[in-house]
């Protein structure tokens, strides 16, 4: 990003950076990426503003699943919902920052809890929490439109 005097900051597109190009992704192969990447970042409404936590997933038959523990956000989200879910977008990404080469995945659709006490318990051998509390249960997010980009060397 460059800085101007006002303040105001641009970035420079990705196809003007000699040696590199950046190329849109198919929904699949997104997907397969998205479920590569060991965490990521569920952008939901709260109070009526965007709020984005990380959080850590698992891929399951093309639906995002991540654990909630008690009292969260997230948790206190699934409380509210209605019918079909919340409208939810999961984003995750594996680019490096010596390169500036790699990859990024955003999936939207709705989110909604994982109440079968089998796939709860197996949710949990499955991702284990990256902070200390217990875990209430999971939130599964189905995806119903997924984009992505690569970032790779060559010409544009």
């Amino acid at each position: 990003m460059k800085s101007h005097p006002a303040g105001a900051t641009t970035a420079s597109p990705a196809g003007s950076v000699p040696g590199r190009r950046m190329e849109e992704l198919g929904a699949d192969e997104a997907l397969q990426l998205l479920g590569t990447a060991e965490l990521g970042r569920i952008v939901f409404t709260r109070h009526a503003l965007p709020a984005v936590r990380p959080v850590n997933h698992v891929l399951d038959a093309g639906d995002i699943v991540v654990r909630v523990q008690d009292g969260s956000t997230l948790a206190a989200l699934l409380a509210t919902q209605q019918g079909a879910g919340v409208v939810v977008a999961y984003e995750a990404d594996d680019i490096d920052t010596g390169t500036h080469l790699g990859w990024s995945v955003v999936a939207t659709g709705y989110a909604t809890a994982v109440t079968d006490p089998d796939e709860i318990e197996r949710y949990a051998h499955l991702l284990e929490p990256w902070a200390p509390g217990s875990a209430s249960g999971a939130i599964r997010i189905r995806p119903d439109l997924v984009t992505g980009f690569r970032l790779r060397e060559g010409a544009p």
